[in-house]
Order: C-alpha cells, then structure tokens, then sequence
C-alpha cells in the first residue's frame, strides 16, 4: 500500500510537469537570464511543495505565478542592493512604451527613481497591473488590498513617473 508521502509526491509531480514551463517562461521574463530563470523556477516548487499542506492546490496556476512574481522580484531587488545589477529597472520598462534608445534610457532612469521610495508591494501592483496585463480588481486580490487602494497606489506612482518625467 502507498503512503501518503508517495500519493503526495505523485500528485505534485504532476502539477510541476503541467506548470513548470508556465513558472520557467514568467521567471525568464522578468529576469532575462536562462539559468537564474530555471534555478528560480525550482524555488517557486519547492516553497510550494513544502507549504502544499496548508495551501489550495485545486487551482494551482495563480498561486505559482505569483510566487514566481515576488521571488523574481525579490531576487532583482536583492542583486541591486548587493549592487550585481544597477538596472533592474528594465524589468518595468514596458509600463512606459519607449519610442526609441533615447527614451528607454530615460524610462529606465525614472522608473529607477520612482521605485527607490516606494514600498516593494507598489512595485508588485505595477508590475501585475500595467506589465501583466492583471485588472485592478485581478491585482487587488493578488496582494491583499481593496480596489480602491490598488487604484490610488497606482494613481499615485503614475502622477510621480510624471513628476519625475518633467525634472
């Protein structure tokens, strides 16, 4: 007979066979680097694995691709800080649409800016919002706000980009 370890092994297995591509392609694309992407990719499962007991795992999806979101973003801001990557700002470049090179530098310099006062969870809802497409209402569940307050946040970094745009 199976022990419940092994049943709960098989079944994880065959979360990460059907999700893991999902975790790898969102890690690429907010680290822009091959391995960092899948090495991040095997954290995400494994936090989830070791918290599967106190977790939902009938709709898995979400949960792992905003794990994957926040460790991502937690490892950008780690290497900036340990001063590894200056320019991690790229990552929210496509909040702003840069026309030529000109204008991505000047992006990059104002969102890096912008996002040195501000709280991680303000960089979380920008990036959930205006890269990922997410709807207020879709980004507000994500980080445990109101509607209302994921709104004003996001109002507020927009009128500062536009502040810092002008200086």
């Amino acid at each position: 007979m199976k022990s419940l370890e092994t049943l709960k092994k098989a079944g994880f297995a065959k979360i990460y066979e059907k999700y893991a591509p999902m975790v790898y392609r969102r890690c690429l694309q907010l680290l822009r680097d091959d391995a960092e992407a899948s090495d991040l990719m095997q954290d995400v499962f494994l936090r989830i694995y070791s918290a599967s007991e106190r977790l939902d795992m009938e709709s898995p999806s979400s949960l792992l691709w905003n794990t994957a979101t926040r460790l991502c973003l937690n490892r950008i801001r780690d290497k900036r800080r340990r001063g590894l990557d200056v320019d991690s700002s790229s990552l929210l470049l496509s909040i702003a649409c840069a026309e030529d090179e000109h204008d991505d530098y000047e992006t990059k310099n104002v969102l890096a800016k912008l996002f040195l006062k501000e709280p991680e969870s303000s960089r979380t809802m920008a990036v959930l919002h205006f890269v990922d497409g997410m709807t207020l209402e879709e980004t507000a569940r994500e980080v445990g706000l109101s509607v209302s307050g994921v709104r004003k946040r996001l109002r507020g970094l927009q009128a500062k980009v536009k502040t810092l745009e002008v200086q």
